[in-house]
């Protein structure tokens, strides 16, 4: 697919998501109520218990960054960079990379959200890390510094290891600090934990069903205004 881009998006990124229009992308769209490649509301899950309004708001973080797993996080362009550059070096990285069978995913929860992850120890994950750590080191020269209040206000909490990252990379769980997942929730501390309870097991044996997925390609979302939701661009074969 290719929507046609924002040319002077606030920010890019690019994620890991499963083709549109298949069941892997249909699921987790609905499970947020968003589509981002038609970029339309979609129905979300009628969960036993749970209001609403309760389940909106709780997928209201992830529903704007829309159904994926992030490999290099929303950044803005250098300056003197500009759209169709970045689209041709991550058209570089996905040709320098082989497609591969994801693991199984799995329902777990993360601090205080609730995300699709990998089984772990799984031989698949080490494939997953190296791609995530190509599009960090590969991208990072189109990105520009991030500015002093960013650092200052995303800096809390953070070990000197992270801090070091944010820094370098523009985010602090990358490399070694990385972790594949899949967002399905913003934090749980947004409804009670009885609601908290329904939503995970709701989401566990939702995602129970899903078919197994292939990592077969990039893909690249903008954010077109500080705030607004991301819109996914195109999708980027590997090794094509």
């Amino acid at each position: 697919m290719n929507t046609p881009p924002p040319h002077n998006a606030h920010r890019y990124a690019v994620y890991y998501t499963p083709s549109p229009g298949t069941l892997g992308w249909l699921a987790g769209s609905h499970w947020l109520g968003r589509c981002a490649a038609l970029l339309r509301p979609l129905p979300q899950l009628d969960i036993h218990g749970v209001e609403p309004e309760d389940l909106q708001r709780l997928t209201a973080a992830p529903r704007r960054y829309g159904w994926h797993a992030t490999l290099k996080a929303p950044f803005a362009l250098a300056p003197g960079t500009d759209w169709l550059e970045l689209h041709h070096a991550v058209q570089q990285v996905a040709r320098g990379l082989t497609p591969f069978a994801m693991p199984p995913l799995q329902v777990e929860q993360i601090g205080d959200f609730l995300a699709l992850v990998p089984l772990p120890r799984h031989p698949a994950n080490t494939a997953l890390a190296a791609v995530a750590e190509a599009c960090v080191k590969e991208l990072q020269p189109l990105a520009a510094p991030l500015a002093a209040d960013d650092l200052t206000r995303r800096s809390a909490g953070l070990t000197p290891r992270q801090l070091g990252m944010l820094q370098r990379w523009g985010h602090p769980f990358v490399l070694d600090e990385f972790r594949f997942h899949l967002s399905l929730t913003g934090s749980l501390g947004l409804v009670d934990t009885a609601t908290a309870d329904l939503v995970l097991d709701a989401a566990q044996q939702y995602f129970s069903d899903l078919p197994p997925l292939t990592f077969n390609s990039l893909a690249l979302f903008a954010e077109p205004a500080p705030g607004a939701d991301l819109v996914l661009l195109d999708h980027l074969e590997l090794g094509a």
